[in-house]
């Protein structure tokens, strides 16, 4: 059902109108305990979602919208293996790949996990044989640096989890990710290693994606060129696939084939033989305790009332926003270094998934989906965009995530680190207005004249919704568990919005168009089969070339 259709949408509108008039302070000042009932503990996380634009009443409706929404019974359809990505005829199971349970989940009759565990018992095998030396360079030295050439969900997911992890990195082993088809990325890559001590792995599921071959040929050539024999391209490049064909034409036996399912979707992949660099780069010990704190939060997920369900609130606060608010922008602000590509990671998640304008039945949609998600890590972010959040005309909902305990508790780092995460949340709800301004200005000793000329100036509008995610600290469990709770936000958001959030037709388009530009770049006839902006552009482009 759509749903501009449902009665909980319909309440939700008539409360807006009776909220949209409403500040944050007034809310907090009316209800003394608004943190406490707005606030959630588990395990090593408190979800604050106190600084948003709801009431209590709000979130009885909202999670009405949920329930209109069947939302309990496409949870379990997922977790249950049933073809729910509809325009591919698949299941989406990436749940099973880290289902740390004895129970079986099954798909068209056949339970997957002992071919999971199979997959993850050569991941296992493979990382310790890399690490200990027993599998060797093609001149018998130890590997000392792996590439991973792969793009979207093959490339994202693992460099995010790698940046995010490098405090628990193995040691020995230096990680790099290629996914650009420019030229500069894998030639700037491979002008640092040496051919004798780096392994490739190459991450696609067909064996087939364009931009993935041509940057895996042009590793294979290097590594070709710099003495190497066809023979030891099986030392020296694995692959994440399924096609042993072209893998075993490339140079690539079955033994260092690592299979994954068409169940697995790129952006929900990392979890699966694609986090094979991951295991390398932090062991497989970590990788294991990565796929444990996910279980965890699926478990959440799964089990919990949807009023105290952290994905479920997340999600329903996205839509309250989008749909109501007309907000259509979502900032992720981790305060925390290591979390530096996470947004980055987050916009392929959310935007290639809810990036729809059609239902699950193919009728257009008469209500907004998914916002732009964008953002990067505190401090720096202050010193960027802030401006904009604080005074701009856009109300921007954001999301501010840190650790309280320091992997690296250097001085006072940490405290002026974390003084400025509360401070922002805090000055996002409150803002400043004129008789703070006024104040602060006579304070300083300013005339009359002076204070109401800067006064304009210095105004917050305040009343910036934001959840506040404080977690212990970054551990390989807790960073499996956050990004769970993404994912899981994601797909409540697909299932309230009635959208495929596992299909992604919108990437092929652009493709499709290349493949056939490309015979055309080379060309020296005048291209008139575009329209005239294309056609303009490429004999241009092929006049200077």
């Amino acid at each position: 059902m759509l749903m501009s259709k449902t009665e909980s949408y319909e309440k939700l509108k008539n409360h807006f109108n009776f909220l949209k008039g409403v500040h944050l302070r007034e809310l907090f000042a009316e209800d003394a305990d608004r943190f406490e009932r707005f606030s959630i503990r588990w395990e090593q996380f408190l979800f604050d979602y106190s600084k948003n634009l709801i009431t209590s009443e709000s979130l009885d409706l909202l999670v009405g919208l949920a329930r209109e929404a069947n939302l309990s019974q496409k949870i379990e359809a997922q977790f249950k293996g049933e073809k729910i990505n509809i325009t591919e005829n698949r299941a989406v199971l990436h749940t099973a790949l880290r289902n740390r349970s004895d129970e079986p989940v099954y798909f068209e009759g056949v339970d997957v996990m002992p071919g999971i565990r199979k997959v993850l018992e050569q991941m296992q095998l493979f990382t310790n044989n890399i690490h200990s030396g027993k599998l060797r360079s093609y001149t018998d030295k130890t590997f000392t640096d792996v590439v991973n050439i792969g793009i979207g969900g093959s490339d994202l997911g693992p460099k995010m989890v790698c940046s995010a992890l490098k405090k628990y990195a193995y040691g020995k082993i230096n990680i790099h990710f290629v996914s650009n088809v420019d030229a500069t990325d894998i030639e700037e890559t491979l002008r640092k290693l040496n051919p004798e001590t780096t392994l490739f792995v190459i991450a696609s599921k067909t064996f087939t994606t364009w931009e993935t071959l041509t940057n895996a040929n042009t590793a294979k050539s290097w590594f070709l060129n710099s003495g190497a024999s066809k023979a030891d391209i099986a030392k020296h490049f694995v692959a994440l696939s399924t096609n042993h064909k072209a893998c075993n034409e490339f140079g690539i036996p079955n033994e260092n084939m690592f299979e994954f399912w068409d169940w697995v979707g790129g952006r929900f992949s990392l979890w699966s033989a694609i986090g094979l660099p991951i295991a390398l780069y932090i062991g497989f010990d970590n990788f294991e305790e990565m796929l444990n704190g996910v279980y965890k939060m699926d478990t959440h997920f799964r089990n919990t009332p949807f009023e105290q369900n952290i994905p479920v609130l997340m999600a329903l606060l996205g839509v309250w926003y989008v749909n109501f608010w007309e907000f259509d922008s979502h900032a992720v602000i981790p305060y925390d270094q290591y979390l530096e590509r996470f947004s980055e990671f987050l916009q392929q998640l959310d935007m290639e998934s809810n990036g729809k304008r059609v239902s699950r039945d193919g009728v257009e949609l008469d209500y907004a989906t998914g916002p732009v998600i964008w953002g990067t890590i505190g401090t720096n972010s202050q010193h960027s965009f802030f401006q904009l959040m604080h005074q701009g005309t856009a109300t921007i909902p954001a999301d501010f995530i840190a650790f309280a305990q320091s992997l690296n508790p250097t001085a006072e780092h940490h405290n002026i680190l974390m003084s400025n995460f509360f401070a922002q949340t805090e000055a996002m709800m409150m803002g400043k207005n004129a008789d703070e301004v006024k104040l602060e200005l006579s304070a300083a000793n300013l005339s009359e004249s002076e204070i109401n000329k800067l006064l304009p100036h210095k105004l917050f509008p305040g009343n910036k919704p934001t959840n506040t995610l404080l977690i212990d600290k970054l551990t390989p469990e807790t960073l499996g568990m956050l990004i769970a709770i993404y994912e899981h936000k994601v797909f409540v958001q697909g299932a309230i919005w009635d959208v495929n959030s596992y299909d992604q037709w919108g990437v092929e388009l652009g493709k499709q168009l290349a493949k056939s530009i490309y015979p055309e770049l080379d060309n020296k006839v005048k291209t008139e089969s575009h329209d005239g902006s294309t056609n303009g552009l490429i004999n241009h482009y092929n006049s200077i070339r």
